[in-house]
């Protein structure tokens, strides 16, 4: 009997599992993220389940880490400072695929050098300027990545410059070729950008939670979720932190295929900060051929085709005041829930609250908050944004205390993008407190911050609401409308249908049944299988709203833990041969070009070399009972009624067993 251990440390809770032999649940336990450090909340959710099930640690076989920390810092725009040496490309190449963006503001070294496409050198590598590059910001940065042109063709240059950053600097760095063997060099920089800012975040993660476990006696190997849903060892997640971004919302589709058995249907799995929707098609998730977009970046990394949305349970809730009704909308950012800050420090939310209330006219920062997170490094904060960190201090503050003109608002953002500050503010979890379906935190707190923010006025000069109830309705009933045009979204792409169409009047009239002299009725035609903690509380309103059939499995608030469990050890590889010439037949290889008169030689030895190392990985993951299979893509063109090799693309998977200590 092997007993396995799942965790999923999620933007409010984690979720811990305890499964026998992938059979059957044992027990399972919540616990806040502690997002100061999250170790601290995975220590507390299984220490918790392991009470529950009456569990010896050392009997645990195998620990496995599902993670929405990836995907959040992305959404949020969270991470560390990178530099990028971007090797063979021109400056304006920085605007192609969103990459001046996601950089926003980081160093940047253009520098001579880069292949062509049969792998040839075309230029010489300008080692002295990246030399120049690397002493100017060693210091001002936690990380760099490395893109050079046609690097999936020959590495050799930014293999150099990798050895060059670790030589001078010591800090880690991310090079495109590692993650992505495929062409198309701004995108693969930013995916080597997203990689080097989030491996400070997975490191500590990493890290501080197999301490957790070893503190409380876990001495079984970690796994970490990847972004398909396969598993990956802890020092492979550490390397390539980019490749778990949807590891949270990955795992919860195996979560949902192996506590529902569903074949065909929508997975719809709300957080705290975010709504993951995915299809489950024939029993596997669907897999983006494009690459994992999360936000707004489209990266190079193989993930779910999943669809993440800033919409969750503590997503911020925002006045709109145009229109003689007004209204609100939700997210994307992620708020502090009032409800649980005022359960952590009553002795200052309450009576700051109490004294809103009593104001003749609302505040613009009524109900809302400010507190620093300990522990989180300020490396590279700016001098205006350090004063307002110093303000805040240690303590909990009323936001407007605290800001001191409009202009610092832009330098509050800017630490809480940075992770080293939480604001606090009304979100959907108060709303439900308030209307009695959730009893888990301060429901007085959030009945102020409730009755609050219900004293806007809309265009009409009217209250936004009069009662506390009434406030926390159109706030669920927003959650419902976002969350259904999500859902709609996701179907109509699936269909190869105009997405917008989700919104239009028309699909609108038929959600809302209004009957008339034309007859229009909307809805999916596919079951949705809720998940995550708060489904149960928000979901049946949207099968209804939406009249498919809506799952919601028993332990759909754990699915993510349970995917961590039950998931499987997939690794892929992946090259390229080309014909640079009639008759010669180059494979591109990590160790450099090879040439072959045959494309049969040249296919065989492509071959040989992906097989041994995808197994190698997969061994190298944890994983044991491996089979190795390779597919063919072999492009040919006809010419004077003959067929000639254009190019070849063969691709070696290979999936195994997690081992198990003591099985």
């Amino acid at each position: 009997m092997a007993i396995l251990l799942g965790v999923d440390t999620g933007g409010t809770y984690t979720d811990a599992v305890l499964m026998q032999d992938e059979d059957r649940v044992l027990a399972r336990a919540k616990a806040l993220t502690t997002r100061q450090d999250l170790a601290i909340g995975v220590g507390h959710a299984v220490r918790a389940v392991l009470d529950e099930a009456q569990v010896d640690p050392a009997v645990v076989g195998m620990a496995s880490l599902s993670t929405t920390l990836a995907t959040n810092a992305l959404v949020e725009g969270q991470g560390g400072r990178v530099g990028l040496i971007y090797v063979g490309f021109r400056e304006k190449d920085l605007e192609a695929q969103g990459l001046a963006d996601a950089l926003n503001g980081d160093p940047v070294c253009v520098v001579a050098g880069g292949h062509k496409h049969d792998g040839s050198e075309a230029q010489v590598l300008d080692e002295t300027a990246v030399s120049a590059f690397l002493e100017t910001h060693e210091a001002d940065v936690t990380g760099f990545a490395v893109a050079a042109q046609f690097a999936v063709r020959n590495q050799d240059h930014e293999r150099r410059v990798m050895d060059l950053v670790r030589r001078m600097t010591g800090r880690p760095v991310s090079a495109s070729h590692q993650l992505s063997a495929k062409l198309g060099g701004p995108k693969r920089a930013l995916t080597a950008v997203l990689n080097a800012r989030l491996i400070g975040m997975i490191d500590a993660l990493i890290g501080r939670a197999e301490a957790e476990l070893r503190s409380i006696g876990i001495t079984a190997p970690m796994m970490v979720v990847r972004g398909d849903g396969a598993l990956m060892s802890s020092a492979q997640a550490r390397a390539r932190p980019i490749e778990t971004i949807l590891s949270g919302p990955a795992a919860s589709i195996v979560g949902a295929r192996w506590l529902t058995g569903a074949d065909h249907a929508l997975v719809s799995d709300i957080g705290g900060t975010t709504t993951d929707v995915a299809v489950l098609r024939g029993g596997r998730p669907v897999i983006d051929p494009n690459g994992a977009r999360v936000g707004p970046h489209r990266t190079m990394v193989e993930a779910v085709a999943m669809r993440t949305t800033g919409l969750g349970g503590d997503s911020e809730v925002h006045f709109v005041a145009e229109g003689l009704q007004g209204g609100v909308t939700l997210g994307p950012r992620r708020l502090l829930p009032v409800s649980l800050l005022a359960r952590d420090a009553p002795d200052v939310v309450h009576p700051v609250l109490e004294a809103q209330m009593r104001n003749a006219t609302p505040g613009d920062h009524d109900g809302r908050f400010v507190r620093a997170v300990p522990g989180v490094q300020a490396d590279g904060v700016t001098a205006r944004d350090a004063d307002l960190l110093d303000r805040i201090g240690t303590d909990v503050h009323p936001l407007g205390a605290v800001l001191r003109t409009r202009m610092e608002l832009g330098a509050l953002r800017r630490l809480v993008a940075r992770g080293l500050v939480q604001v606090a503010g009304l979100t959907p979890s108060d709303a439900s407190h308030v209307l009695g379906n959730v009893d888990a935190w301060d429901a007085d707190a959030a009945r102020m911050a409730c009755v609050l923010f219900g004293r806007r006025r809309t265009g009409a000069g009217e209250r936004l609401a009069e009662t506390a109830e009434q406030m926390a309705q159109i706030v669920v009933d927003q959650l419902t409308l976002q969350t259904s045009t999500a859902l709609l979204e996701a179907a109509l792409a699936e269909d190869g249908l105009d997405e917008t169409l989700a919104t239009h009047s028309l699909m609108e009239r038929g959600l809302s049944r209004v009957s008339g002299l034309v007859r229009v009725s909307t809805g999916l035609d596919i079951p949705v299988v809720g998940l995550g903690a708060s489904a149960r509380v928000y979901y049946p309103a949207v099968g209804k709203r939406l009249g498919c059939d809506m799952e919601l499995p028993e332990n759909g608030g754990v699915a993510n833990a349970i995917g961590a469990v039950v998931g499987r050890v997939t690794v892929r590889r992946s090259g390229t041969i080309t014909a640079p010439s009639e008759g010669l037949f180059r494979v591109h290889l990590p160790t450099g070009p090879e040439d072959f008169g045959s494309s049969d030689a040249a296919l065989a030895r492509l071959e040989t070399v992906l097989v041994d190392h995808a197994r190698g990985a997969a061994q190298a993951a944890g994983a044991f009972d491996i089979e190795v299979h390779v597919a063919r893509d072999i492009r040919v063109a006809q010419a004077e009624a003959r067929e000639v090799f254009v190019e070849a693309t063969l691709t070696a998977e290979a999936t195994g067993r997690p081992r198990i200590t003591g099985a």
